[in-house]
């Protein structure tokens, strides 16, 4: 079973933290999610979740936030619970299985601490699985490790609004064999809830032999945790490489400094009706004012960061599923694409930098979902989405 912790509120802040470098830009808004755990010990929330590995035998699902982090903007401890309570409560009518144990789609900010707050308010009945779908936040279903042949199938997908009453939520169950097909169908979905839903999948029970064994990343909750507590720490914000380095020796996965100290001189983001994704374009220069500049750099992202080039070369700097990942020596903090993110880098209002420098780390992909079949091809057609039709990086 490997070990078990036990995660107060000082870790929940410590998760989101290390969670908004390691996600690739998404999984959820930074600001947010401080702002929802302080509504956690505003009130009155003291406890403790026990997070461990998935022990096969716990009835479980995956539980998340789904749809566009700037549809969910100013999210709040509220729309969370109660999408949370609506989602297991039609699930539960629906196939008769009590939850056991929940398991994060992806890290992100926000989808790192939807299970955690969803066992907080289950009372102890509840615990949650160190690990997740992707060792980083994605754009889509899927891309991540839960789609393998030896997984549990997708449906019923229960998604649910964040009504404060189950009878004046709206919700759907979506069925589908793969999580393709899923997703397809909740974009529509998502997007008549108002742009974003709770939504919880992949049943795992005696009726498919408890299919989530094995087929999550183990550890990468606590690796969160363990990175967001060293920068929460830090008496003076750590340094590029230093976040770069501590990555590597939590993961295991290649860590490195691509973009060093640079300013978003550039942003331009929109949300898509039909799939509830943003997607934007943001430019990175070394210098304050653009037209001083001597390197750009930009990135496409579609929620999550997919890839990133250089004005200056033929090749990307990085392309998914490796994560691009933000960090800012300014603020000592990572951050997301969500606009209340990006406003602390850059000023929407007058279209130029706020003057805090931004650094972009490059982490190789988590094995597991490298080789998780279909995972890579799923990536080269977001990325083919935004116009790059080259090789993808290698495991």
């Amino acid at each position: 079973m490997g070990n078990v912790y036990s995660y107060g509120l000082t870790d929940f802040q410590a998760i989101a933290t290390g969670a908004a470098v390691l996600a690739s830009g998404g999984g959820g808004s930074y600001t947010d999610a401080c702002s929802i755990v302080q509504e956690l010990a505003n009130q009155g929330f003291s406890g403790t979740v026990k997070v461990q590995d998935y022990d096969g035998a716990t009835p479980a699902c995956v539980l998340a936030i789904m749809g566009s982090p700037d549809a969910a903007s100013s999210l709040d401890l509220a729309a969370i619970q109660n999408s949370i309570s609506n989602t297991l409560a039609v699930q539960q009518g629906l196939t008769g299985m009590q939850v056991g144990a929940l398991i994060p789609v992806e890290i992100g900010p926000i989808n790192s601490l939807v299970p955690l707050i969803g066992a907080a308010m289950s009372g102890g009945s509840v615990w949650v699985v160190n690990g997740d779908g992707a060792g980083r936040a994605v754009p889509e279903l899927p891309q991540t490790t839960f789609t393998a042949p030896s997984g549990p199938a997708p449906s019923p997908a229960v998604l649910a609004s964040d009504a404060p009453t189950l009878v004046a939520a709206e919700y759907a169950v979506l069925g589908s064999t793969t999580a393709s097909g899923i997703e397809s169908l909740a974009g529509g979905v998502v997007g008549g809830f108002g742009g974003y839903s709770g939504i919880a999948m992949w049943p795992s029970n005696a009726m498919n032999q408890f299919a989530l064994s094995g087929s999550y990343i183990a550890g990468t909750l606590e690796q969160a945790r363990a990175l967001g507590l060293q920068m929460l720490q830090a008496v003076t914000p750590l340094s590029t490489s230093e976040v770069a380095t501590a990555i590597q020796n939590l993961t295991g996965r290649a860590a490195s400094a691509v973009v060093t100290n640079f300013y978003v001189t550039s942003v331009t983001q929109s949300t898509s009706s039909a799939t509830s994704l943003d997607s934007g374009i943001i430019r990175l220069d070394n210098a304050q004012d653009p037209s001083q500049s001597t390197a750009t750099h930009y990135l496409y992202n579609l929620n999550e960061n997919l890839i990133m080039y250089s004005a200056s070369s033929t090749s990307p700097d990085i392309i998914a599923p490796d994560s691009i990942c933000y960090y800012s020596e300014s603020t000592g903090r990572g951050f997301s694409n969500a606009n209340d993110d990006l406003a602390v880098y850059f000023d929407a209002a007058t279209g130029r930098s706020t003057g805090q420098t931004v650094s972009v780390i490059s982490v190789q992909t988590a094995p597991q979902l490298y080789n998780t079949p279909g995972v890579v091809a799923s990536f080269a057609g977001l990325l083919r989405k935004i116009g790059y039709a080259g090789g993808m990086p290698p495991a």
